[in-house]
């Protein structure tokens, strides 16, 4: 499997994790935090291989961005969560900016 592979599994494994860590209720719903932490712990392991070879700086800002993005629609969308418009184009700049490292970075 390749960098870019390991990368966007890392991506959907923390989605996943952060997911399950909000329905926890504070770790209230002992069963979601235990799977939350797996989830996070089997992230780290598919993130590990990706910076073999890609730069620490571009992967970080990619998962972490990936995520940010995913959670927030997923907060809005699933929990009714809601946000200020600016709120909104602060995230699309941090999505635009993760596309663009994926776009200029080669493994």
């Amino acid at each position: 499997m390749g960098a870019w592979a390991y990368l966007i599994a890392a991506i959907a494994l923390e989605i996943l994790a952060t997911t399950f860590l909000k329905l926890s209720d504070g770790f209230a719903k002992w069963h979601w935090g235990i799977l939350s932490i797996l989830l996070y712990s089997a992230c780290f392991w598919v993130l590990a291989p990706a910076l073999k070879t890609l730069p620490v700086g571009v992967v970080y800002a990619i998962w972490s961005g990936a995520g940010i993005v995913a959670i927030t629609l997923i907060g809005v969308f699933f929990f009714d969560e809601r946000l200020a418009f600016l709120q909104f184009l602060f995230i699309a700049m941090i999505l635009i900016g993760a596309v663009g490292l994926q776009l200029t970075t080669q493994a």
